[in-house]
């Protein structure tokens, strides 16, 4: 247009001849197809901004299919030289060092740089150590107020401050839990770092939650009569919490899963509900719904055959993945529980870890036989299987965990932690020319195209 901001709205008519004449190929009919595409409210009429947008989103769907469809390509599998003398619990990174840490069962703590070479490590103990069969049972990274939470058989919780004088200081401890917790998660909002909740299940079928609202002030209220000496440790009761004496953080929990051990426990934001799972096949899903008061849950739940191991959610896909003790890889939607929306066949004995390569919209799966496996989403198909470079142990037990960030899975075997490394990704663009691209033209006669940059010139 003559006039800037003026903006041209076309017909169907007007763009399939302009686009012929201009372009100077394809035809009418096939420019057609494409403005009935880009007007999808049936308006009559296009403009640039419409098109581009159709051409952006097309080229970005082009994009996200060609990455699904990349098989990553791993680096020998590598054993990590551990002092863990019993079953690694967790595996996390913490984004704010650059470190990661893993836990055992007789709670050893281990402290690895990002490079992953073993740098220290620390027995984790708790009040009860006089307890003959003390065991740590599971790790979380509270990262948004710098600590981390340790489960205990001793029916307690212990907050380590990772900014402490002294070497994982006990700051907070939780006792009187009515059951052993088992699995914990940990979530706090990125955008009010005062808002958070530590989930946890425990063996009684007993999920919970502690809702923090002031996260960043303080976990929990201090007493008037506590030491004034900020490095003491400062014991909380489950009771005191139940009853609400402590303002800054609410209780929230469920007993859906009657008895048996949840296996797994995570809440999620974008479904604003508490997610756990058992090996029984009643209840073996539950979706623990906040209301509007933040204070009660609403229960939905998945009944599996012969029940699950373990799940993992993909909030953009909206999909809940389980590691079926009956060999099946199953993806759910949250709000269907009457069957799921696909079933991944492929796994020749029970399933016992899932988790999602998010960004590719893959999933990874392991099996008790210690076959790997990788799936395509959207065709619902197996893209890679990996198999006989595991130990040949016939028990053991498993954790699994993949850091997408760094491109690094992680495989416990009892005390051993194998490592298998992704390669760089071969699917990135080629450069052309090693400084910036200054000029392009295009020949219409030879058909190519010319490239110019500081250093270089080159045909296409």
């Amino acid at each position: 247009s003559p006039e800037p901001r003026k903006i041209i709205c076309m017909s169907r008519e007007d763009f399939t001849q302009k686009m012929t004449e201009i372009v100077g190929w394809g035809t009418k009919e096939e420019y057609g197809e494409l403005f009935d595409k880009v007007d999808v409210a049936q308006d009559g009429f296009i403009n640039w901004d419409k098109l581009t947008s159709f051409i952006l989103l097309e080229l970005n769907k082009q994009d996200e299919q060609a990455k699904a469809t990349v098989v990553p390509q791993w680096k020998d599998l590598e054993f990590l030289p551990v002092k863990h003398k019993d079953n690694i619990q967790k595996v996390i990174f913490l984004k704010s060092s650059s470190h990661y840490l893993t836990i055992s069962k007789e709670g050893l703590l281990a402290i690895w740089g990002e490079n992953l070479k073993l740098q220290e490590t620390f027995p984790i103990t708790s009040d009860a150590t006089k307890l003959k069969h003390l065991w740590v049972t599971s790790l979380v990274s509270l990262e948004n107020v710098n600590k981390i939470a340790v489960a205990f058989t001793s029916k307690e919780i212990c907050f380590y401050d990772l900014l402490s004088k002294e070497e994982f200081a006990c700051q907070y401890k939780l006792q009187g839990l009515k059951g052993t917790p088992i699995c914990m998660d940990y979530w706090y909002d990125p955008l009010d770092a005062n808002e958070s909740i530590l989930s946890f299940g425990d063996i009684t079928g007993k999920v919970q939650a502690i809702a923090f609202t002031a996260a960043l002030i303080s976990l929990f209220e201090r007493p008037a009569s506590a030491c004034e000496d900020g490095e003491a440790t400062m014991t909380i009761n489950w009771a005191e919490l139940l009853s609400g004496c402590h303002k800054c953080c609410h209780i929230l929990e469920h007993k859906l899963h009657q008895g048996d051990w949840v296996r797994q426990v995570t809440y999620n934001a974008s479904l604003d509900a508490i997610i756990s799972s058992t090996t029984s096949n009643t209840n073996s899903v539950v979706l623990a719904w906040r209301e509007k008061s933040k204070k009660h849950l609403h229960m939905t739940s998945f009944n599996i055959a012969q029940g699950i191991h373990a799940f993992d959610y993909h909030s953009r896909l909206n999909l809940i993945a389980t590691a079926g003790i009956n060999n099946k890889v199953c993806l759910w939607n949250p709000y269907v529980v009457s069957k799921p929306v696909g079933v991944l066949w492929g796994h020749s004995a029970s399933v016992i870890a899932v988790q999602f390569f998010v960004q590719r919209k893959q999933l990874f799966s392991f099996s008790k036989d210690k076959v790997l496996r990788l799936w395509d989403i959207q065709h619902q198909l197996s893209i890679q299987r990996i198999a006989g470079s595991f130990p040949e142990s016939q028990d053991f037990r498993c954790l699994f965990h993949f850091d997408e960030a760094h491109g690094r899975l992680f495989i416990s075997f009892n005390n051993r932690l194998a490592l298998l490394a992704m390669k760089s990704d071969a699917s990135k663009r080629v450069k052309s020319h090693e400084k910036a691209v200054t000029c392009v033209l295009y020949n219409s006669i030879l058909k190519q195209v010319m490239i110019g940059s500081f250093t270089s010139f080159g045909l296409r």
